[in-house]
């Protein structure tokens, strides 16, 4: 009996399948199988060494496969031959517990025991820039408030149009392209849909606009903070828990002045708790501690939180409520692991929603003009305050499993410990004559 995979392929004429899947970094591992072979490779998967990707393990452990998850496949529209499917890592028969969609699917299985069930949508920033990475790629795009220039975004219509053609081919519902905040910078949104369809879409998204702008010429890239001048790539999320049939949005209350439900500010509770902790997931790099705490930009802001702090239709705090029914969370950037990003959302939302916790009052001031008479916690200044914050976090450890958390905080440490061995030229300017 033929698998679904030969099933698509043959209806679609691919000759090749990505098995894929996400590791600790946010890197995308693959490989190309045959259409003749995925068939009988769809139910025990691909294998792969787990030592060769970011995972907390050695040479010594044995094969670990990415079983694909088949309802995930999708084609590529600028290479129809080929079809990417995102996979389940799996080790000697069970699920490999620090693999970013093992743990995203258990939250999700969790909320589903509670009847919830979590719906998002992803505002995923990036910048085109020269294929050496030196500068943005449009020399014209120079303007101080580059905010949809429709010069500049027409400029690389070629590069945004095929991006949103593929959207719409794989039926992903876009529905609005701009020219963002910092010269080169662009934002695609497209429908929001159930946790893990937004976080295999997200993964995919970003293979996608890598590589079609390569095709033409170019580099994308969700760097956090490319270019110290500009505003950073953000990774904004919405979200909203519905009912276990997905009909009844359960953050929704019109009685509220803004639409909120308690349940809507319990979970908002919980992720303001844990938010510092958080930190080390939606802002994972060394980098990401340059947009979140980071000077005026050219534009005049820099569009990005440095407190705890939520309001209502305003884009100066952590959190935004921009409509009746949904928070809008503004921490994370374009470095965040598609999976890990929804999955700790989901654990702080939940640990809120059990215990009852108060998000106390929103605060509705410009918090870049009079941030500084607001009494809130501030974010992490650096990622290695994250991580350890993150690392003492018992209600992560508990939701999210502790071989995962384990397993997270020894990778971002050696990569903290990296970039502490580095010596930079700021150092040498400022230290060498004393």
């Amino acid at each position: 009996m033929a698998g679904k995979l030969e099933a698509f392929a043959k209806k679609n004429g691919i000759k090749y399948f990505l098995f894929n899947f996400t590791d600790l970094k946010g890197v995308q591992r693959s490989k190309l199988v045959p259409a003749s072979a995925a068939s009988g490779m769809e139910k025990d998967g691909a294998g792969f060494a787990g030592f060769a990707a970011y995972l907390d393990m050695t040479p010594a452990h044995p094969d670990m496969f990415a079983v694909p998850d088949t309802s995930s496949v999708m084609q590529l529209p600028w290479k129809p031959d080929v079809a990417w499917v995102a996979g389940d890592l799996v080790m000697n028969g069970s699920s490999v517990e620090q693999a970013p969609r093992v743990v995203l699917k258990r939250m999700i299985a969790a909320a589903a025991k509670h009847g919830y069930r979590m719906k998002t949508g992803v505002e995923a920033e990036y910048h085109l820039i020269d294929a050496d990475g030196a500068d943005i790629s449009d020399p014209r795009d120079i303007d101080p408030k580059p905010c949809y220039d429709q010069s500049a975004l027409m400029r690389r219509y070629e590069v945004i149009a095929e991006i949103c053609d593929a959207m719409q081919t794989l039926g992903w519902g876009p529905y609005q392209n701009d020219h963002e905040d910092a010269n080169g910078q662009f934002e695609m949104n497209w429908d929001y849909d159930d946790a893990l369809v937004t976080a295999d879409r997200h993964a995919f998204f970003k293979f996608m606009v890598k590589s079609i702008a390569e095709n033409h010429g170019l580099r994308a890239t969700f760097m956090p903070k490319p270019f110290l001048h500009l505003t950073g790539n953000g990774c904004h999320i919405h979200i909203s828990v519905w009912d276990k049939s997905g009909k009844k949005n359960l953050f929704l209350d019109k009685k509220d002045e803004l639409g909120l439900s308690t349940l809507a500010h319990h979970f908002l509770g919980g992720v303001l708790q844990n938010a510092e902790a958080l930190c080390a997931i939606t802002n994972p790099t060394v980098n990401s501690y340059k947009r979140i705490n980071a000077p005026v930009t050219s534009s005049g802001a820099t569009w990005s939180p440095n407190t705890v702090t939520w309001s209502g239709n305003n884009r100066t705090h952590m959190v935004r409520t921009p409509d009746a029914g949904r928070f809008e969370f503004r921490l994370a950037d374009g470095a965040a692991n598609p999976y890990l990003m929804q999955a700790v959302y989901l654990a702080a939302g939940l640990y809120g929603i059990e215990n009852k916790i108060d998000p106390g009052k929103r605060t509705d001031v410009d918090m870049y003009a009079e941030g500084q008479t607001v009494r809130a916690k501030r974010l992490p200044l650096y990622l290695i305050d994250a991580i350890r914050a993150f690392d003492r976090n018992k209600v992560f450890k508990q939701s999210l499993g502790g071989e995962f958390t384990a397993a997270y905080v020894k990778i971002k440490t050696d990569e903290w410990n990296d970039y502490s061995h580095h010596l930079s030229d700021w150092e040498r300017l400022n230290t060498l004559d004393t």
